[in-house]
C-alpha cells in the first residue's frame, strides 16, 4: 500500500532551529546571595541591561547565573562590578559546586550552633522568670535575668543572624529590596523592643523569642541549603565527575601530571585502567574497553582502539591507552552538555514566569501589609509591643521562598533523573509541553531504526573471513566498512589492521596478501575484477579472499531493538502513533509493519513532513516529532514539541527540545512519563506555596501567629515543596493513558 504524501512548502520557526552563527562566550557566576524569586529578577534585570550581554539566567537551587555575552564589547569582570552595585556580590564560578555548597552549609551550621547555645541558656533564664513566680520573684532578680538573656542573646544574635543582615544590607544599599529584608527587620525589632523593655524594667521582655526565632530562622535556612545540595542540577553533578589532573606525554615520552583545564589539542595523554579520560580525543595506543554510560546512557561499555574518538567523563575500564587530546576542557563534550543542562535547569516555562511575577510584586506588599497590621492593631487599641509583635510575625511569615522555589526545583529534580537515563532536556519549557502532547510522528531513518548499518549475514560469514575482511575495512570510514569491523569485535575476533592496504575511490579496499595474491573489499564489479564471481545488489559488500573466492556481505539498517515495544506502549496509553519517511514505500511499510505502527507515510520531503505536522495541529492534536536531529530540523521545530535521538558528535546541534543518547526508544516513554510527572508536582507544589499563605498569613495579621511559628512555618514551606520535587527523582512513573478524541 503507497501512502505517499505531498506537501507544499511550510513555515518554519526559525528560533528554534539552532544554526551555526558565530556564537556568544558564556561565563558562570556565583551568586551566593540569591534567596528568592525577587533576587532572581533583579540579578538578571541587572545583567542583561549591560552592554554586550546577550543573555542571562539564574539557576536558584545552585545559586548560579550564566551570561552569554560578547566578548568584544564587555567581560567577566563588568558584570561581576554591575552586581556588587546591586548588593550581590558574585565570582566566577572556579570551583566545583560541591565544595562551594558544603563551604556554604558549613558556615551556616556553626552560627545555628551558637543560636541554638545561646537559646537554650536565654529559655532557661525566661523558664526562671516565667515559671510561675514571677509575682513573687525580687524585681531586681528579675530584672537581673532580663540583663543576662540581653548578655547572651545580643551577641548570639549579631553573630547567627549575618546572612540574613548581610543579604538585606545589600539590598538596601542598592536601594531595593528582597526577602531577608522583612526577616532581618523582624529580628531587629524583636530584639531591639526587648532592649527597650529591660530598660525600662518591664517584664514584657522577648529576647528568648528574639534568640529562637534566628534560630528557627537557621535550622530553616541550613536545610533548604541541604536540600539544594541533594537537588543540585544534573549539569553541576556531571562536572563534578570529570578528570582533574592528566598525564601529559612530552616528546621524550616522559610523563608530566598536569591539571586537566590546561591541555590543548594536540597533546598526548597517557589514560590508564581505571582512569576517568581528561579530555575529549582520539586513540593514537592502545585498544580499551571505554565506560561510556556518562555521556550515551548505554550500560555496556565501547571497545575503543587506534583512530577511535573518546571524551571526556568517559571511564578506560580496561588497558593503558594513548590518547591525542582535539578539543580544550571547556570545549568536550562534557563541558557542552553540561551548558545544555544549565539552560534547561534554568529555562522560563509558563509556571515559572507566573512564580517570578508573583515573587516580584511580593516584598513591597509585605512591607505593606506589616505596616497594615501594625497600624490596624493600634486602632484596635492594642499597645504597641502587641502591635510591634503581631507585625513582625506578618514579615516573617510572608516569605515567598516556597512560591520562587515550586518550580524550579521540579525543573531541576526532572532534568536530573532523565540526564541519569540519557535524555539532556535542552528547553527550558520543554517538559510542559512534552506533558500536553497526544500525537507521536516518527522519522525512520535513524529514529526507529539505528541509521548505521548492521551486518546481516555474519552468522553465515567464518571467523577467520570476517577478521580478514575486518583487516581491510579498519582502514576506512565508509559506514559499511565500520559495519564490518563492528560485527568483528561483537564476535570477539582480533582485529588488525592490515598491512599495505590502498582505497580505490568509488570501488573499495586492496591490500597485498602473504602467499602472493590480494584480498579486496568492496563492490561486485570490484570483486569481480579481482577474479571473483559476484552479482551486484543492493546493500551488499563482497569480499575477495586470497583464493579468490568473493563472499557477499549483506548489510540493513536494523530496527532499534525495542521499538515495536516503545510504540506498543504508546497506543496502549491512547497516544497516536504515525510513520513519515522520505524512503521508498517498500522499505517504509516493512519497517512501520515491524513495530505496529498502522498510520504510515513515505516519500515525504522535509516541507511535506513540515506540512504534516501542521496539518495536525490544525485538526487540535498536540504533537511531538521525533526525528534525526540534523536532517529533520524543520519538522521539529514545527511540532509542539520535539526529541531528536543523537550521537555524541552532534548533540549540540539538534533543534530539539530533548536528545537521548543510545539505541533504545526507551528513553521517549521516560521523558514523556517524567513531564507528566513534574507538570503535576509543579500544580502540587503551587497549591503547597498558595495554601500556606491562605492560612498563615490571615493568622499573622489576626494575632494568632507568634514570631517563633512564622519562623518555624515559613522554613517548613520552602523545605516542604523542594522535597516534594525531590520525590521525582526516584518515584516510580507509569505512562498514564490520555483522554483525547482520536
Amino acid at each position: 500500500m503507497d501512502r505517499t504524501l505531498t506537501h507544499s512548502s511550510a513555515g518554519r520557526d526559525s528560533s528554534r532551529v539552532i544554526g551555526r552563527a558565530a556564537s556568544p562566550q558564556t561565563v558562570s557566576l556565583v551568586v551566593d546571595s540569591m534567596h528568592c524569586g525577587a533576587c532572581m529578577a533583579t540579578v538578571e534585570r541587572t545583567l542583561r541591561r549591560i552592554a554586550g550581554v546577550q543573555d542571562a539566567r539564574v539557576n536558584l537551587s545552585s545559586r548560579r547565573v550564566n551570561v552569554a555575552f560578547d566578548a568584544a564589547v564587555t567581560g567577566p569582570q563588568p558584570l561581576i562590578d554591575a552586581l556588587a552595585r546591586e548588593g550581590y556580590p558574585a565570582a566566577e564560578a572556579v570551583e566545583t559546586a560541591g565544595k562551594q555548597d558544603a563551604r556554604r552549609a558549613d558556615d551556616l551550621l556553626r552560627r545555628l550552633g551558637v543560636a541554638g547555645f545561646a537559646a537554650a541558656n536565654v529559655m532557661l533564664l525566661s523558664v526562671s522568670v516565667w515559671a510561675g513566680a514571677v509575682s513573687d520573684m525580687d524585681d531586681t532578680v528579675a530584672s537581673l535575668f532580663h540583663w543576662l538573656s540581653a548578655l547572651i542573646a545580643m551577641p548570639s544574635i549579631a553573630y547567627a543572624a549575618q546572612p540574613f543582615f548581610r543579604s538585606a544590607g545589600g539590598a538596601l544599599r542598592a536601594r531595593r529590596l528582597n526577602m531577608d529584608v522583612p526577616i532581618s527587620l523582624g529580628i531587629i525589632l524583636a530584639t531591639a523592643m526587648s532592649l527597650f523593655q529591660t530598660m525600662r524594667g518591664s517584664h514584657q521582655v522577648y529576647f528568648d523569642a528574639a534568640i529562637m526565632l534566628t534560630f528557627f530562622l537557621l535550622i530553616g535556612r541550613y536545610l533548604d541549603e541541604q536540600v539544594r545540595i541533594k537537588a543540585r542540577g544534573a549539569a553541576e553533578n556531571l562536572l563534578g565527575l570529570k578528570a582533574l589532573t592528566a598525564a601529559v606525554l612530552d616528546a621524550d615520552g616522559r610523563v608530566e601530571r598536569m591539571p586537566a583545564r590546561a591541555l590543548a589539542p594536540g597533546m598526548r595523554i597517557h589514560v590508564a585502567a581505571g582512569e576517568r579520560i581528561p579530555v575529549d580525543g582520539r586513540i593514537l595506543s592502545g585498544s580499551a574497553e571505554i565506560d561510556e554510560s556518562l555521556i550515551t546512557g548505554e550500560t555496556l561499555p565501547r571497545m575503543a582502539g587506534p583512530g577511535d574518538s573518546v571524551h571526556a567523563g568517559t571511564v578506560n575500564m580496561t588497558t593503558a591507552i594513548t590518547v591525542e587530546a582535539t578539543a580544550t576542557d571547556d570545549n568536550t563534550l562534557l563541558a557542552e552538555i553540561a551548558r545544555l543542562m544549565h539552560a534547561a535547569e534554568q529555562g522560563r516555562g509558563q509556571y515559572v514566569r507566573l512564580a517570578d511575577r508573583a515573587a516580584r510584586v511580593y516584598a513591597p506588599a509585605v512591607h505593606i501589609l506589616g505596616a497594615s497590621t501594625f497600624v490596624g492593631w493600634m486602632m484596635a487599641g492594642a499597645g504597641w509591643e502587641t502591635a510591634l509583635t503581631y507585625a513582625i510575625a506578618v514579615l516573617i511569615i510572608t516569605c515567598p521562598c516556597a512560591l520562587a522555589l515550586a518550580v524550579p526545583a521540579v525543573q531541576v529534580a526532572a532534568t536530573s533523573r532523565l540526564f541519569g537515563k540519557g535524555v539532556i532536556v535542552k528547553a527550558g519549557d520543554g517538559l510542559e509541553r512534552l506533558a500536553n502532547v497526544d500525537t507521536i510522528v516518527f522519522d525512520k531513518t535513524g529514529t526507529l531504526t539505528r541509521g548505521e548499518p548492521v551486518l546481516r549475514n555474519g552468522a553465515d560469514v567464518s571467523e577467520a573471513t570476517l577478521a580478514a575482511a575486518a583487516s581491510l575495512a579498519i582502514a576506512s570510514r565508509h559506514p559499511y566498512s565500520k559495519a564490518v569491523v563492528s560485527a568483528a569485535r561483537e564476535r570477539s575476533v582480533a582485529v588488525a589492521a592490515a598491512p599495505g592496504v590502498l582505497e580505490v575511490p568509488g570501488s573499495g579496499l586492496v591490500a597485498p596478501c602473504a602467499s602472493g595474491g590480494e584480498l579486496r573489499l568492496g563492490s561486485a564489479s570490484w570483486a569481480e575484477d579481482g577474479g571473483g564471481a559476484a552479482e551486484a545488489r543492493a546493500g551488499s559488500l563482497w569480499f575477495l579472499d586470497a583464493e579468490g573466492r568473493a563472499i557477499a556481505l549483506d548489510f540493513e539498517d536494523a530496527v532499534r531493538p525495542d521499538a515495536a515495544e516503545t510504540v506498543s506502549a504508546l497506543k496502549a496509553a491512547g497516544y497516536l502513533v504515525c510513520l513519515v519517511s522520505g524512503d521508498r514505500s517498500e522499505t517504509v511499510s516493512d519497517v512501520a509493519g515491524s513495530v505496529g505502527i498502522d498510520a504510515w507515510w513515505a516519500g515525504v520531503k522535509p516541507d511535506g513532513k513540515i506540512a504534516f505536522v501542521e496539518d495536525l495541529k490544525a485538526r487540535g492534536r498536540t504533537v511531538l516529532m521525533v526525528g534525526d536531529g540534523l536532517n529533520d530540523a524543520p519538522a521539529l521545530a514545527a511540532a509542539d514539541a520535539s526529541i531528536s535521538p543523537s550521537t555524541a558528535a552532534d548533540v549540540s546541534q539538534t533543534a530539539a527540545d530533548a536528545v537521548f543518547q543510545g539505541q533504545a526508544l526507551a528513553p521517549i516513554l521516560e521523558t514523556i512519563r517524567v513531564a507528566r510527572a513534574s507538570q503535576r508536582m509543579s500544580l502540587q507544589n503551587f497549591a503547597i506555596a498558595i495554601g500556606y499563605n491562605i492560612v498563615f498569613v490571615p493568622l499573622a495579621v489576626a494575632g494568632h501567629v507568634t514570631p517563633l511559628i512564622a519562623a518555624l512555618a515559613m522554613s517548613l514551606s520552602s523545605i516542604a515543596v523542594t522535597v516534594n520535587a525531590l520525590r521525582l527523582r526516584s518515584r516510580r512513573l507509569a505512562l498514564e493513558s490520555i483522554r483525547r478524541a482520536s
